[in-house]
């Protein structure tokens, strides 16, 4: 499925919506001229059904686009055969919840190398992806999983690995953190340049329709020799986002640009009118 156009949105509800809830979320993100949202059910899929229902009601009446953020705790290279089970049960109940939403895509961070050589924790990574893709698709799920670029190199999910695993899994598609990328190369990734050699290589390696559903995650970051530290207003940054939609518009990308700022919904408008202008 592709997008019409580039959507702005937030993590989670806007810090100004009332209550703080989903559908609350949904409705602000609507008042804000906003057009897109990620649930967040970072510490756990604790939403049912029929909350889900309402949920999507709401997101279709508002014409807000949703994404869900799967739960923190996953390890896909667990050397805990019970905490690769309830990864994978994280992963699923986050596509499953979501799917009701009417959320496309689940973003999730894969794994952690551990002591493991990277090519190691690649092949398991991919198999375990596998599995849970074709059990999607045989219950019909309605979703695209999406592993996120990460921040921190102890991390599984360099831009390279996660497009190599997304080109091999039907229905697996990136969900690229450029504050990630910019802060796990410490300090590089920051340019027109690079950024543009980003949306190539998600080009040449998944091909145009890549581009045209994209999923994407922006904000400021401080970062060190071990990578990402935690996330910063965009203006109070370094990440040169200007630069970094200039390269959208260049590529005619399309799809959900998220705020992960601190002041999620700030920033979401800073993006939103920001690209308007170029």
């Amino acid at each position: 499925m592709s997008h019409r156009e580039l959507l702005f949105g937030t993590a989670g509800a806007p810090y100004s919506s009332a209550k703080g809830t989903t559908v609350d979320g949904i409705r602000r993100v609507r008042e804000l001229g906003l057009g897109c949202m990620e649930i967040e059910f970072v510490r756990g899929v604790k939403m049912g059904a029929n909350s889900a229902q309402e949920v999507q009601r709401t997101a279709t009446s508002q014409n807000v686009a949703l994404s869900v953020h799967a739960p923190y705790y996953i390890n896909l290279n667990s050397s805990e055969p019970e905490k690769i089970d309830a990864s994978i049960k994280r992963i699923y109940d986050s596509a499953l919840i979501g799917s009701i939403c009417g959320a496309r895509s689940i973003v999730f961070h894969p794994a952690y190398y551990q002591k493991d050589k990277p090519e190691d924790v690649f092949s398991k990574v991919l198999q375990k992806l596998q599995e849970l893709t074709a059990r999607i698709a045989a219950e019909d799920i309605d979703t695209v999983l999406r592993p996120e670029t990460t921040g921190k190199p102890t991390q599984f999910g360099s831009l390279d690995e996660t497009l190599s695993m997304c080109s091999q899994l039907d229905k697996v598609l990136p969900c690229i953190d450029f504050a990630h990328l910019h802060a796990r190369s410490n300090g590089k990734e920051n340019s027109f340049e690079e950024f543009t050699a980003v949306l190539e290589k998600v080009e040449n390696i998944l091909g145009r329709e890549a581009l045209e559903n994209m999923h994407v995650h922006i904000s400021g970051i401080e970062y060190g020799p071990k990578g990402e530290k935690n996330h910063l207003k965009l203006d109070e940054s370094d990440l040169r986002y200007v630069e970094l939609l200039q390269a959208f518009q260049d590529f005619r990308a399309k799809g959900l640009v998220i705020s992960e700022s601190p002041d999620n919904e700030g920033d979401a408008l800073l993006l939103k009118r920001t690209y308007q202008g170029l």
